[in-house]
């Protein structure tokens, strides 16, 4: 393990912001931002391989590799369980220490809020907050949020409202998440004043994904999260603290889905559960599948005498660029156990789709729901209202109605073709411009360039 110690944590009290999806060609249009800049620091970050929301803030937190830390993505095939699981929020999925860890060892009253940074339960932050659905039995899902302490979400909730879940993903995702998440950061920092405030603004993964980032619904959307940033850091220097805006990937324009998961099906490497609510991807009975994850994705090989048929197979679909076998993970530091046997990597304008099932009439019904943990893979069509429903807004109000009244229901309004998406992420950025960057207060000293496991922590 590399020697590391924490770069600032011990100076004085200082708040990080991720804004996700903040590019240095963005500061144009971000006036505010653009203002803090010129006072302090401006450099580039090098994400983590795959440039996905888990693996860098895992990196970031952990000062480790990909390959150290173990979070190779936003979800994985756990062996084990022959399940796929995404957006999973234990802490303990992280391996080795993080910042509030450090934080701790040096100062046992030091105190950190985590707020909606992923990995956010039963780890040793003194407070967090993090979107936690309540399902119940009959199918009825509502916003929730789990918090440390448990009284904390009940606390913030009682004074800003209830936090908006359907606007912090889905078809009506927006500014009013990250407005809310603003809020509470607030006031949190003024109530508790932590050494270290943790907070994640999501803003610009919604527009920038749905439109392309340099369409002009994506540029409103840079001037929107430019306001609610500057209230959080204007907050945080009256209070004292530094401050460091960062981004964790850039999103760049595609155009083109790839279906790896129905290539390998149709050469009857990849098995299905037949089910009376649709087919099933049945990791456990494949000989090969892919978890797809914006522009990367883990192929999960079970038998090594199919590893390089299976390799040529996914080398020869248009859309895909390079596909690494475990040898070839090293060089990215992606060779982790979690990691598939063969890792894709998407040609530009290109990203990965899950979809695995040939007929429509036989996908399973949550395809065209809003249901991040089941989905076997990252679905960007949850950002979008089917066109193909003459009135969505109608259906939508009659399954809102029949949920009032206690009924079970199902929100069956996203589309199964996801060819409208054009954003994506995951690749090492094409020009240092459309990549991730950082923004310091003048009193942390960072490098030009930084990756991101080095951002917060000094080493070897």
């Amino acid at each position: 393990m590399p020697s590391l110690s924490p770069r600032f944590l011990f100076d004085r009290p200082l708040l990080v912001i991720d804004v996700v999806g903040l590019r240095p060609k963005d500061l144009a249009l971000a006036p505010k931002l653009s203002a803090f800049a010129g006072r302090g620091k401006t450099g580039l970050i090098e994400p983590a391989l795959p440039a996905l929301t888990s693996t860098v803030q895992a990196s970031i937190l952990t000062g480790l590799d990909v390959s150290e830390h173990g979070i190779v993505g936003n979800g994985w095939y756990h062996r084990d369980l022959a399940q796929v699981l995404f957006w999973q929020q234990s802490d303990r999925l992280v391996q080795g220490k993080k910042i509030y860890d450090y934080g701790l060892e040096a100062l046992p009253e030091f105190r950190c809020a985590k707020l909606f940074w992923w990995f956010n339960m039963y780890g040793s932050p003194a407070l967090s907050l993090t979107p936690r659905p309540q399902y119940f039995a009959n199918g009825l899902k509502l916003p929730g949020l789990y918090s440390k302490p448990h009284e904390l979400a009940k606390q913030i909730q009682e004074e800003l409202g209830p936090f908006p879940l359907f606007n912090f993903w889905g078809p009506a995702a927006g500014i009013e998440s990250t407005r809310w998440i603003s809020d509470a950061a607030i006031s949190i920092l003024e109530a508790q004043r932590p050494q270290l405030a943790l907070v994640y603004l999501p803003h610009l993964d919604y527009d920038h994904q749905r439109y392309g980032p340099e369409h002009p619904k994506s540029r409103d959307a840079v001037k929107a999260v430019d306001h609610e940033a500057s209230r959080l850091i204007d907050s945080a220097l009256v209070l004292g603290m530094e401050v460091l805006v960062l981004s964790e990937y850039g999103i760049e324009e595609v155009e083109r889905p790839v279906y790896l998961n129905r290539r390998l099906r149709e050469e009857k490497y990849l098995a299905i559960q037949e089910t009376q609510h649709g087919e099933l991807l049945d990791g456990g009975a494949s000989r090969a599948f892919a978890v797809v994850d914006h522009q990367f994705a883990h192929v999960y090989v079970a038998r090594a005498a199919d590893l390089l048929s299976v390799k040529k197979l996914l080398l020869g679909m248009e859309g895909v660029d390079r596909v690494l076998d475990r040898d070839e993970q090293k060089a990215i530091s992606l060779d982790h156990e979690r990691s598939g046997e063969l890792v894709c990597m998407a040609e530009r304008g290109s990203w990965f789709a899950y979809p695995y099932w040939l007929e429509e009439s036989k996908r399973p019904d949550f395809a065209n729901t809003v249901d991040i943990h089941r989905k076997p893979g990252y679905d960007p069509a949850e950002l979008f209202l089917d066109p193909k429903i003459a009135m969505p807004r109608l259906r939508i109000a009659k399954r809102l109605l029949a949920k009032k009244f206690g009924f079970r229901y199902l929100m069956d309004v996203i589309p199964t073709d996801p060819s409208q998406v054009r954003g994506s992420h995951g690749l090492a950025p094409l020009t240092p411009e459309h990549g991730p960057l950082y923004i310091a207060s003048p009193g942390l000293n960072l490098p030009d360039i930084v990756p991101a496991k080095r951002v917060l922590f000094a080493g070897s």
